[in-house]
């Protein structure tokens, strides 16, 4: 009951918000928030909206398998932020973009256009799903089962929520949760550490010193070339992957299109991208105390942290009239849940609407296309009950390697060639290259046993880039 109110207190806070910021609320406010946001606001809340609830369930258990080499795939990401902040940030502003997609068709063709639209669609409400249904099955396990709520009525609870808060204030109230989501994040995890800290008996300077006598401590695999988590490939994969799912994302750009002006834009974007380096370092070194205390003992992946917390409500812990940790984790998690797909609801309310129906004044539509993105986005997660993973944040990559390929090879063909592609073919491109990316990594494991980490992404787009001018136009884009 504690974790219930405690969570309808935070949706109430939620509402407050979103009914100050919704107040006289027009299109422009919904998908640019009039252009006004400060920017260390929405640099702070990005920290938030990029995480996950994935990150808090997943990347603790990722020192299991890879040990903390995940933090060579933050280190690209900086690298990755900073291209995104001097080559595409500029363009976006320059063009005065709502959605980003609209240079597609601006500069490829209208079929060009919607190709990059349907793969980021398709991208963004699995991608989101995903990470949306760590939360679902978190409060199903700790909070709905115990109360005989079916997994589907939860899912659309939590759904509608989202819809109730978003609907009429989209990126406008955004910005703002955003910053209160980031904020309950980062506390849960920090008293989080404390309480496992506490467990294992040690000082703040003495667990500091076990992590790193930890053999799961290790950050950089440089001598073997065959390993997907060899330093350079995850660096560069990590480079690519801020590049396609920031830079190429409307979702992750219509925020920092909210900022007054581009140079406050890229102060945004950089001061963001470097945080990620030391708060993924905290939730790995929370997974390596974690694997110390015998009450985790056995457990694996994603199933790491849930254990610890769990114990606190089936031990001898459970004599506590207020289950603090329980209630600190679910806290985290909903917050950086719920910041990621409010967003991703809103920004592909916005895309459908300027990208496909090219309709983005018309009110009653963007309503009722807000609401059809709901739908869709609760039949996905239910759809993702059914599905297994050890490790959702590779699944989600692995995804990203097939799904935003295309758009990085659409939006590097447009950047960085002068040349047209026939705009009929552009779609059937976009089909093939993934597909081809798919056969060779089925080719790779089975004759020479080498099986494609991130680096897939890269491969996809260079694939989509070589169909572009395979089939371009000899005239010059003027």
């Amino acid at each position: 009951m504690a974790i219930i109110l405690t969570v309808l207190a935070y949706f109430a806070v939620l509402f407050c918000v979103s009914r100050l910021t919704s107040r006289r609320s027009t299109n422009e406010s919904f998908y640019r928030a009039d252009r006004r946001s400060p920017w260390p606001m929405v640099a702070f809340g990005m920290v938030g909206a990029s995480i996950s609830g994935v990150t808090f369930v997943s990347v603790p258990g990722m020192v299991l398998t890879s040990q903390m080499t995940y933090l060579q795939v933050c280190l690209g990401f900086i690298v990755g932020y900073v291209v995104v902040a001097t080559v595409l940030l500029p363009l976006y502003y320059r063009l005065g973009l709502t959605s980003i997609y609209t240079y597609l068709g601006q500069r490829l063709g209208r079929r060009s256009h919607l190709a990059g639209v349907g793969f980021f669609l398709l991208s963004k409400m699995t991608g989101a799903a995903l990470k949306f249904y760590v939360v679902c099955m978190i409060l199903q396990q700790f909070v709905f089962d115990a109360l005989a709520i079916p997994f589907w009525a939860g899912v659309a609870a939590l759904v509608l929520l989202i819809w109730l808060y978003t609907h009429r204030g989209g990126i406008k109230t955004l910005v703002v949760t955003d910053t209160l989501q980031t904020l309950c994040l980062l506390t849960a995890l920090l008293l989080i550490i404390y309480m496992v800290v506490g467990d294992l008996g040690l000082s703040l300077g003495e667990a500091v010193q076990a992590v790193a006598d930890s053999p799961m401590s290790r950050v950089f695999v440089l001598d073997d070339w065959a390993s997907p988590r060899n330093f350079w490939k995850q660096f560069l994969s990590g480079v690519f992957i801020v590049v396609v799912m920031t830079g190429l994302d409307q979702d992750m750009m219509q925020k920092n299109l909210t900022c007054r002006t581009l140079r406050e834009a890229q102060k945004d974007m950089c001061s963001y991208g470097v945080a990620f380096v030391p708060v993924n370092l905290l939730f790995l070194s929370l997974g390596v105390l974690l694997t110390m205390l015998p009450a985790t003992s056995g457990a694996t992946g994603d199933a790491l942290l849930p254990a610890y917390v769990h114990t606190f409500l089936v031990d001898g812990n459970s004599v506590a009239v207020i289950p603090l940790i329980p209630i600190i984790f679910v806290l985290g998690i909903v917050a950086a849940s719920f910041s990621t797909a409010d967003s991703a609801l809103t920004s592909m309310t916005t895309s459908f609407c300027v990208d496909v129906c090219r309709r983005p004044a018309d009110v009653p539509l963007r309503r009722r296309v807000h609401v059809l993105m709901c739908l869709v986005f609760a039949l996905f997660i239910i759809m993702f009950r059914y599905v297994g993973s050890t490790s959702l944040i590779d699944a989600i990559y692995t995804m990203v390697g097939y799904t935003y390929g295309p758009l990085l090879g659409l939006f590097v063909f447009g950047l960085f060639t002068r040349r047209r592609p026939a705009d009929r073919w552009v779609p059937l491109v976009c089909v093939v290259s993934p597909l081809l990316c798919l056969a060779a990594d089925v080719l790779a494991q089975s004759v020479y046993g080498y099986r494609f980490g991130y680096e897939l992404l890269m491969l996809n787009g260079l694939l989509t880039f070589a169909g572009l001018w395979g089939c371009s136009l000899h005239k010059s884009f003027s």
